[in-house]
């Protein structure tokens, strides 16, 4: 009788034992189902002039340094969103990045960009019609097939080009990072 009393509290400590990893087993279950972010290759935005004199005054040094900033702004929300993980792009030794042509390099992106270790890549152009309005186009692409995922515009807007990263805000933050995760 003595030896049955001696093994009941060994008992009761493996049953609370097992009990305590069948919870900690589910925890781990539950947080390795949230999704990952999703590896993502922010090129630089790239300028399409139609205004009048885009065929005359070429893009000096104030639309790169705006359109710098519009990157910025895209890769800084994308990445603090928690959905993505921002993917370095500098290194990248591909002339249409380089050259900021990406977005008409004839099916390059989907190959440069998984060189780079990426799932997706964004694209951001920004129209110029004048001097003082713009439209904005963020394209996503799949690097498995190049193919686009999603495709957010917005319609014209006004401000030059100093005004151009607020555009890209307004876009991500009430289209593009609006829509529910999937």
């Amino acid at each position: 009788m003595a030896r049955a009393a001696s093994t009941l509290p060994l008992r009761a400590l493996l049953a609370c034992a097992c009990a305590a990893l069948s919870v900690v087993a589910r925890i781990d279950m539950a947080l390795s189902m949230e999704p990952q972010p999703i590896k993502v290759a922010v090129y630089a935005f790239e300028l399409e002039d139609f205004s009048a004199g885009g065929g005359i005054i070429a893009p000096d040094e104030r639309d790169a340094a705006y359109l710098e900033q519009a990157t910025q702004e895209a890769r800084r929300l994308l990445g603090e969103s928690g959905r993505y993980s921002i993917v370095d792009t500098s290194g990248a030794p591909d002339e249409p990045v380089k050259a900021h042509k990406m977005r008409a390099c004839g099916g390059c992106v989907g190959p440069i960009t998984r060189k780079l270790g990426a799932d997706q890549a964004v694209i951001g152009t920004l129209t110029r019609i004048n001097r003082t309005e713009y439209t904005l186009l963020v394209q996503f692409f799949d690097a498995g097939t190049g193919a686009p995922v999603a495709n957010y515009f917005t319609g014209l807007r006004m401000g030059a080009n100093y005004a151009w990263w607020r555009g890209v805000r307004s876009l991500m933050q009430n289209r593009i990072l609006a829509r529910p995760r999937t």
